[in-house]
């Protein structure tokens, strides 16, 4: 039997993760970076294999993770700039229209985000994120680093002319990405 020392296992600081203590930076969508209100972490899964034997099958840990998609939450400004950010962003991958929608897109984007040789077919379709969590002080504690994102859902924008508050919109992104990694500071 292992033999434990419960004291040296007591953590030293008591402090509880805030949930509203955040920042979100996204280099692609500055206006939807300063409008986020929510941010969800995404969940990580590592699947199991399962071996039959003639007793009882036995799981067996798996080789592969599967990331669940990053999904934020941002207030909606007057002119829906920062809508239409995402919209584009998602128009532009998709070409509804013509295939010359996305070579276009693609161009516009690569002036801002410049890259080289290989790379260059690539241009403007991928971004980077970082979900900054900070202390109750607001320092910085961890940076969760999201490559390679883009957009794969933007949610809907209801206007209601009976509504009897003011509810700001707000619309809702979904991100699939390569991976994401967490860094203590």
């Amino acid at each position: 039997m292992v033999n434990t020392d419960m004291l040296s296992r007591q953590p030293t600081e008591l402090d509880y993760a805030d949930p509203s203590k955040f920042k979100f930076t996204i280099t692609k969508l500055p206006k939807v970076e300063f409008f986020t209100t929510n941010v969800v972490l995404p969940g990580v899964n590592l699947g199991d294999v399962i071996i039959p034997t003639p007793f009882k099958e036995l799981p067996v840990q798996g080789t592969n993770l599967t990331f669940e998609n990053l999904e934020i939450q941002f207030i909606v400004d007057e002119k829906l700039e920062n809508y239409i950010e995402l919209h584009q962003w998602l128009v532009g991958i998709g070409f509804p229209q013509s295939r010359d929608q996305f070579s276009s897109f693609r161009e516009r984007q690569s002036g801002v985000f410049p890259t080289s040789g290989n790379d260059r077919a690539m241009a403007g379709l991928f971004g980077d994120a970082t979900l900054t969590i900070t202390s109750s002080k607001n320092n910085p504690t961890v940076e969760v680093r999201f490559s390679d994102i883009y957009p794969v859902a933007l949610s809907s924008l209801e206007f209601n002319q009976q509504a009897t508050d003011v509810d700001y919109l707000t619309a809702q992104c979904t991100f699939s990405y390569t991976l994401y990694e967490l860094f203590t500071l």
